[in-house]
């Protein structure tokens, strides 16, 4: 399981580093603009994300900064919030490689942002979900790139397995 984490984090840089890539490409107005999605825009989507994972890792570690609501726009210029994001993927990646194989198992207690009612859950589903939510809203992200006609930005994870990722196919 820990190899499988690691390996996720992994994925979760290399998929972000394609969608930032894919947002940088356009232009400003179609970046910022509401498309639907569940947080409106590309922009305020990215943040969701990072304002999340700013969360989990808060939960998960006990340090890093955490904002209390889900819809804070952190940065405004993208080429902040693309850093910020990079810093994020990377602590993802010093967390998953510092674990023990027993860690996942570990109890994690916090209080959601969205029901205030302290619940106490294992960190390995915890880590599943913060994975998983990675993927759903870069996938929102991808969906208001190809409406605005942009070309199709390869995500999955084999593809990265196949490339760049090829240390986890062993």
């Amino acid at each position: 399981m820990l190899r499988h984490f690691q390996m996720l984090a992994d994925y979760n840089r290399w998929a972000n580093e394609r969608i930032y890539d894919a947002c940088a490409a356009l232009p400003d107005d179609d970046y910022r603009a509401d498309r639907g999605a569940f947080f409106g825009s590309a922009h305020r989507t990215l943040n969701h994300l990072l304002v999340a994972d700013r969360i989990w890792l808060r939960r998960i570690t006990g340090t890093g900064t955490a904002p209390m609501e889900l819809n804070v726009v952190l940065y405004e210029d993208l080429a902040e919030l693309r850093t910020a994001r990079a810093a994020e993927d990377e602590r993802f990646i010093r967390l998953t490689t510092s674990l023990a194989p027993d860690a996942f198992e570990r109890s994690v207690s916090y209080t959601p942002v969205t029901v205030p009612t302290p619940v106490t859950e294992p960190l390995g589903p915890i880590l599943a979900h913060v994975f998983n939510h990675q993927t759903h809203h870069r996938g929102q992200v991808h969906a208001i790139l190809t409406s605005l006609g942009q070309p199709s930005v390869v995500l999955d994870m084999i593809a990265f397995l196949r490339k760049d990722g090829k240390q986890w196919m062993s």
